[in-house]
């Protein structure tokens, strides 16, 4: 397995690409750059997965890594071996796509030997590792039969272990492997995944755009969107601290409320049709926010929001908009002035017909600025 750092990284794929990388408040497409200015590093033996809509540049970033693609600019390494103008073969990587890549004609146990077998690999030791392979992916009792009459889960199993098989490989890239699964497979197979990357500290790299894949499989999740990474973090800081609002958004279901208002002593104004609802801050990020020249957007997420017993200090008054009843949840949609809030309720719990008062608790509201996160002097990063 290796370390895998990206320097200054940008694609583009023109024959002549602008001169310059495009600045982030343009957009990819006008920009003319797949890849745009990362720098990231990561290390040994993690589990990663690039998160973004499509079009982003999740593909391209994977068949950088992998040698598919020369990047424009920038340099790829693999503990500190410049790589960026080796073949994939030379690479040492194992790739697996979203379509099963298997030989239909071979049997089982012959797919899994193959790579073995291209790398000389004595017979005993093939026999011992595609044994052990199998039976990690339940494969053990098709060994015998041919990939041609296997259902669509087991191929794709098999182009897994054909990845998992040899314990050489630099790194392991996933390219939305589980898209023609079936959505109860798919789970046993991501948490198989999870499984083998506990058990051999694989460096493990996997492209979705189902943040619910992501979230599940990976250690950390870099969410990209036009072609840059907005953020490298754990499941719980994506959704708690989201670093930019794309991936306040994004992250979620439904995403974070994100509010236009201003700052003004020590709270946030957001324009509610009347004389501004105040939404009181912590002081350290009201202070940092009130000196921000950019564009001032309040964040919460459905989950933090709370509906108040009664009027009073600190609740914001609101008209209810419509209420679904998801089974688990309740998902109350509120209408604070001109703004759409959604609030995620527990099963049980009572909503209100018309109007209501929301808390919006000072430990879980955040403030963006030009849509990057205002950090307080309590708040951490990624």
């Amino acid at each position: 397995m290796a370390r895998i750092v990206f320097d200054a990284i940008a694609h583009s794929y023109l024959k002549t690409p602008p001169s310059e990388v495009s600045a982030p408040e343009v957009s990819a497409a006008d920009g003319d750059w797949a890849l745009r200015d990362i720098d990231q590093t990561w290390e040994d033996g993690g589990a990663y997965a690039l998160l973004g809509p499509s079009g982003c540049g999740k593909t391209t970033l994977l068949n950088v890594i992998s040698g598919l693609i020369a990047p424009t600019r920038g340099r790829i390494l693999f503990d500190d071996r410049d790589v960026t103008g080796l073949t994939p073969r030379a690479r040492n990587i194992a790739q697996v796509f979203q379509f099963p890549v298997i030989y239909d004609t071979m049997t089982v146990e012959e797919n899994l030997a193959f790579p073995l077998r291209n790398r000389g690999l004595g017979r005993a030791e093939t026999r011992t590792r595609v044994a052990e392979v199998a039976e990690t992916l339940d494969l053990t009792v098709d060994l015998k039969r041919r990939a041609r009459g296997l259902s669509v889960d087991a191929k794709q199993k098999i182009s897994l272990g054909r990845g998992l098989v040899r314990d050489d490989v630099a790194a392991i890239l996933f390219d939305e492997p589980l898209t023609v699964i079936d959505p109860h497979l798919k789970w046993l197979l991501r948490r198989k995944l999870k499984e083998i990357h506990e058990r051999f500290h694989l460096t493990l790299i996997y492209v979705t755009h189902d943040q619910n894949e992501a979230l599940t499989f990976a250690d950390r999740v870099a969410v990209m969107n036009e072609g840059r990474i907005l953020q490298v973090g754990s499941p719980r800081a994506l959704f708690e601290a989201p670093r930019h609002t794309f991936v306040g958004y994004f992250i979620g279901s439904p995403g974070m409320n994100l509010i236009p208002c201003r700052i003004a002593d020590g709270a946030a104004v957001v324009d509610d049709g009347i004389d501004g609802a105040r939404i009181a801050l912590d002081p350290a990020l009201a202070a940092r926010a009130a000196a921000a020249t950019a564009p001032i957007e309040l964040g919460i997420r459905p989950e933090f929001l709370r509906l108040a017993d009664a009027p009073g200090e600190g609740a914001v008054a609101v008209a209810i908009a419509g209420v679904e009843d998801l089974g688990t949840y309740k998902l109350v949609t509120a209408r604070l002035g001109p703004h759409r809030l959604k609030i995620k309720l527990g099963e049980d719990a009572p909503t209100p017909a018309e109007r209501a008062h929301l808390i919006f608790p000072r430990e879980r509201t955040i403030v963006y600025a030009g849509g990057r996160l205002v950090e307080g002097e309590a708040r951490e990063g990624s």
